[in-house]
């Protein structure tokens, strides 16, 4: 028999669908977009859910995460897990709330044009343009050289920028300044590339 979820209010609801979308969020992310005051206040509004969350603490930092009940209670079939790799959706939700919430923002797409397929980050749209965003965080330059060139089929193809209307901006979000000249040069042949360090988007 199975056991009946208690019901949580409207808020409640709303910060476990926000988790299941973007898997991993810190305390201070959660309370900026949900504008919850104080970090006390947040601590006691995520300590009443703490049976749906899970919770992960990176030096100063409480990232938290759906637990399995709390995957129940929102329908949500892909179970996170503590990684090395969180730091990877931390710094994406970053940028989220840098480009100030994008309504049509959407995570881990794949996107296709059948000969070429390239899995990004995150998608969204600004003044009229598609912008597909890059996290640099642990993965080797090989691999980004590897996406890079994918990116560039993409291009050569035109069959992404006949569908989209244009070419997309590729953004990329890394951590230092040397990666950034880095990637800059490995994009060269792309028509719009921006690269911004993690620090630059810090507020």
């Amino acid at each position: 028999m199975l056991l009946k979820l208690k019901q949580l209010s409207q808020r409640q609801e709303s910060i476990l669908l926000l988790l299941k979308k973007f898997d991993f969020m810190t305390r201070d992310q959660i309370r900026y977009y949900f504008g919850l005051g104080k970090k006390r206040n947040s601590n006691r509004v995520l300590s009443n859910l703490s049976e749906y969350l899970m919770l992960i603490r990176d030096g100063q930092q409480s990232i938290y995460y759906l637990s399995k009940k709390g995957r129940e209670y929102v329908g949500c079939e892909k179970i996170r897990k503590k990684s090395s790799n969180v730091q990877h959706y931390i710094m994406r939700n970053k940028f989220y709330f840098y480009n100030r919430c994008p309504s049509d923002w959407k995570n881990k797409i794949k996107v296709s044009d059948g000969k070429t397929s390239v899995i990004v980050d995150a998608m969204y749209s600004q003044i009229h343009t598609t912008h597909f965003l890059e996290v640099d965080n642990l993965q080797s330059m090989a691999e980004n050289r590897s996406k890079v060139k994918r990116y560039e089929e993409l291009l050569n193809n035109g069959l992404l920028a006949e569908k989209l209307g244009h070419y997309p901006t590729i953004v990329w979000l890394t951590t230092t300044e040397l990666r950034r000249m880095q990637l800059e040069e490995l994009c060269v042949g792309l028509p719009v590339t921006k690269v911004f360090t993690y620090d630059e988007i810090k507020q």
